[in-house]
C-alpha cells in the first residue's frame, strides 16, 4: 500500500487519446491461487500491475511457494506439499483469498482460511463455499475467525445447485472438484468471462471441465494436474471505466486489448447515453460529442449489467440530461458511495436497492473518499466533471485495481496528481 494516498484532479478535461487494458484483476487473482493444484512452476502472462497481485503473491509464498514477478510475467513454483493456513492478516486485505480455500483442500487435504476482508461492499457471505465443499465430502466449519475445511481421504464428485450464480463459490467448487473422484455438476453457476478463464486455465493443467460460460459446469475428477502457462483475459470493467470515461468526459478514447464481447449490455447503454461505439483492429473505440442521455440500468450477474460498474453509471447519470433509475442486485452496500457524489452536488435519493437520480449539468470540486475500487474510480470520472478541483482520499482502494491509473489519465489529458 502505497503511503501516497490521495489523488487531486482538475475538472474539465476532455479525454482523447489511446490506452491498453491489461489483464484482469478479477481472473489473474484466481489463477494465482489456482496454481497451488500442480507441484511444479506455473508462469502466468499478461498479470496487471496492481497492489492485489502483490497480496496474493506474499499469501503464495507463506503456503511455501517461490513467486518471481517481472514485469507482467509471474512465475509460481509450488512445492509438493503446500501449508494449509491463509492467515488474517493479508486475507484482510483482499476477498480473493478466499480463493486458496478449494484449491487446498482439494490438493492437502485440509485448509484454514481466515475470514477475508477486501471492499466494502456487503456481507457476501460464504454459505455457498461451504456448502459446497460438504456436498463434495469436506468438513467445513467457521471457528475462531477461519473457515477450516478437512477432506483426509480426498473429495468426491457431486451434484450441485447454487441458490445464486455466486463467482466466488463456482470458483472454489471448481477447482475442489477438478481432483475430486468422479463427476460433479454445478447447476446455476457463474458465467463471467473471469471464471471462464480461470476454467480454461485448469484444463491447460490437465482438468476435465464441460460447459464453462453456461448455467451447468460438468467437472470430471482427474487424480493430478501439472504446472502450465496461462495469459490472463484482459480487464472488462477496467474497459468498461474507459469507455464511461469517455461518454462523461464528452471525448474520445480508443482501447487497445479490450474484448467488446464481454461487454455488451454496458456497451449498449453508453450508446443509448449517445455515445459513438466502434470496433478497431484490437479493441474498441467509444467517442460522445454531447451531453449524455440518462439510462436506467439493473446490475446482474452475468451476461447482466456488473455490479462493478455500477459507480461508473451513476456517475454518469449524475451529470446527464434527464432522470434515470439505477437498481443494484448484486451487492446491498455497493450505493455507500453516493453520498461521496452528493457531495460534488449529484441530485440522487438512494431507497433501498434503488437510486433515482436527476441530472445536473456540472458537478462541483469538493474532498470525497473512496470506500472500494470501484467507487474510487467512479468519484474520479465525477472529478474529471466537476468544476474547479476535487480530492479524493484512500487512493490505495483505486491502486488494488487500476494500474498506473492517475498516469494514464494523465496521458489522455487530464489534470491528475497524487498526494
Amino acid at each position: 500500500m502505497a503511503s501516497l494516498d490521495r489523488f487531486r484532479v482538475v475538472g474539465g478535461a476532455h479525454l482523447r487519446g489511446e490506452v491498453t487494458v491489461t489483464g484482469a484483476k478479477n481472473s489473474v487473482l484466481k489463477l494465482m491461487a489456482a496454481s497451488l493444484l500442480a507441484s511444479g512452476k506455473t508462469t502466468i502472462t499478461n498479470v496487471p500491475e496492481i497492489a492485489d497481485v502483490n497480496i496474493m503473491s506474499d499469501l503464495l509464498t507463506r503456503l511455501g511457494c517461490s513467486v518471481e514477478h517481472k514485469g507482467s510475467v509471474l512465475t509460481i513454483d509450488v512445492p509438493e506439499t503446500p501449508g494449509h493456513r491463509a492467515d488474517y492478516d493479508l486475507v484482510r486485505k483482499m476477498r480473493a483469498s478466499i480463493n486458496v480455500l478449494g484449491p487446498l483442500v482439494a490438493r492437502v487435504g485440509q485448509a484454514e482460511v481466515a475470514l477475508p476482508g477486501g471492499d466494502a461492499i456487503g456481507s457476501r457471505g460464504l454459505d455457498f463455499h461451504i456448502k459446497g465443499l460438504e456436498t463434495l465430502g469436506a468438513k467445513a466449519h467457521i471457528e475462531h475467525g477461519y473457515v477450516i475445511a478437512e477432506a483426509p481421504n480426498g473429495l468426491v464428485g457431486a451434484a450441485i445447485e447454487l441458490d445464486f450464480p455466486s463467482v466466488g463459490a463456482t470458483e472454489n467448487i471448481m477447482t475442489a472438484a477438478v481432483l475430486a473422484n468422479g463427476v460433479t455438476t454445478i447447476d446455476n453457476a457463474a458465467r463471467e468471462p473471469d471464471l471462464v478463464d480461470l476454467g480454461e486455465f485448469l484444463i491447460s493443467m490437465g482438468a476435465k471441465i464441460q460447459g464453462l460460460g453456461t448455467p451447468l459446469i460438468t467437472i470430471t475428477g482427474v487424480t493430478q494436474l501439472h504446472p502450465t502457462t496461462h495469459a490472463t483475459i484482459a480487464d472488462r470493467i477496467i474497459t468498461g471505466t474507459w469507455a464511461f470515461a469517455a461518454a462523461m468526459t464528452r471525448g474520445d478514447i480508443t482501447i487497445h486489448g479490450a474484448r467488446a464481447q464481454d461487454l455488451e449490455l454496458p456497451l449498449e447503454k453508453l450508446a443509448s447515453a449517445g455515445a459513438i461505439v466502434t470496433s478497431t483492429a484490437d479493441g474498441i473505440r467509444v467517442r460522445m460529442d454531447t451531453r449524455p442521455q440518462a439510462i436506467d440500468v439493473s446490475t446482474l450477474p452475468y451476461p447482466g449489467f456488473p455490479t462493478d460498474l455500477l459507480p461508473m453509471v451513476i456517475a454518469l447519470n449524475a451529470i446527464a440530461d434527464g432522470h434515470s433509475l439505477v437498481t443494484e442486485n448484486v451487492f446491498e452496500s455497493r450505493f455507500m458511495f453516493v453520498n461521496e457524489l452528493i457531495r460534488l452536488g449529484a441530485h440522487i435519493s438512494v431507497d433501498g436497492h434503488h437510486a433515482s437520480i436527476d441530472g445536473v449539468n456540472e458537478l462541483s470540486g469538493a474532498p470525497v473518499e473512496a470506500t472500494d475500487i470501484r467507487a474510487g474510480a467512479g468519484l474520479i470520472l465525477a472529478a474529471l466533471v466537476s468544476e474547479g478541483e476535487t480530492t479524493i482520499d484512500q487512493a490505495f482502494h483505486v491502486d488494488r485495481g487500476y494500474p498506473n491509473f492517475a498516469e494514464q489519465l494523465c496521458q489522455l489529458g487530464a489534470q491528475v496528481s497524487r498526494e
